[in-house]
């Protein structure tokens, strides 16, 4: 099927499989932020902003990607530069699987809440999991990111 949308504020008019998730669908428009992790939306590595909302794209098809907008990292680079720079100084980063999904996660975050409170983050933070760097040094990066 055809499929009109927007991504990174940038028009695209594609072929796509009516089963075929939004995650394979970016990956292969050369979108490489958004990882095939789990597939069952339980990790957070696929997530992009979908028609303003932070989603997993690996729960999506492509046909709901029709006249929507979406977000993914590569589309926020200037926004995200100082928590990408501050996971690099926490040491928030090892194999960088999760990376992408954690750094829109705590953008999200951010973007919906003005106070530093590691509690609430760290429940906004729930549905995303990391493999490597256990999660002190994720929260940190994303709390120094909001000073």
């Amino acid at each position: 099927m055809e499929i009109r949308c927007e991504i990174n504020q940038k028009e695209y008019v594609f072929e796509a499989d009516e089963c075929e998730r939004v995650v394979d669908v970016l990956r292969t428009l050369g979108l490489t932020s958004p990882k095939k992790g789990c597939g069952e939306g339980e990790c957070g590595a696929c997530s992009v902003f979908f028609n303003s909302k932070l989603v997993n794209s690996c729960l999506l098809l492509a046909p709901q990607m029709q006249g929507s907008k979406i977000v993914t990292l590569e589309g926020l680079l200037e926004q995200t530069a100082l928590i990408r720079e501050n996971f690099e100084e926490c040491g928030a980063v090892q194999c960088g699987f999760c990376t992408s999904g954690f750094v829109m996660r705590g953008y999200d975050y951010i973007l919906q809440n003005g106070a530093k409170d590691e509690e609430s983050l760290k429940e906004a933070l729930d549905g995303n999991l990391c493999r490597c760097t256990g999660y002190q040094k994720i929260v940190e990066a994303i709390l120094k990111s909001m000073r």
